[in-house]
């Protein structure tokens, strides 16, 4: 007779809820390109957007989106080995020397897009 413990997962039992919303994340790089306005590609890596990241971002920004999402976009693009892109003292130097039309887009790459939001099935 074999002992289960309550807290090992075996093939019978089923995960945990908080087990099941972890896995469902999927919290690995994925690929993000953004067409620049110079007609090439720009390709960054980030994961999913956690609630931590997100508040994270949000502090000191006073309801900010613009500030929210470019100190996102800096904690969160990185290469595909994991590197960071952007240091926290960059963002000043990207705010007044890149094209907003080009901080919109890279800033927008990192948000879920409305179809990633549609899978969040609460049903399933």
């Amino acid at each position: 007779m074999q002992t289960e413990l309550f807290f090992m997962p075996t093939a019978k039992t089923k995960l945990s809820p908080l087990e099941r919303l972890k896995k469902a994340s999927n919290l690995v790089l994925q690929k993000k390109v953004v067409r620049l306005t110079d007609g090439t590609d720009f390709e960054f890596w980030a994961t999913p957007l956690t609630m931590a990241e997100r508040e994270q971002a949000l502090k000191g920004t006073k309801d900010d989106m613009n500030a929210f999402a470019i100190r996102l976009f800096v904690a969160k693009a990185t290469f595909q080995d994991g590197r960071k892109m952007f240091q926290a003292g960059q963002i000043d130097e990207m705010r007044h020397e890149v094209r907003a039309e080009i901080m919109d887009k890279v800033m927008m790459a990192i948000l879920p897009n409305q179809e990633e939001a549609n899978d969040l099935d609460p049903k399933d």
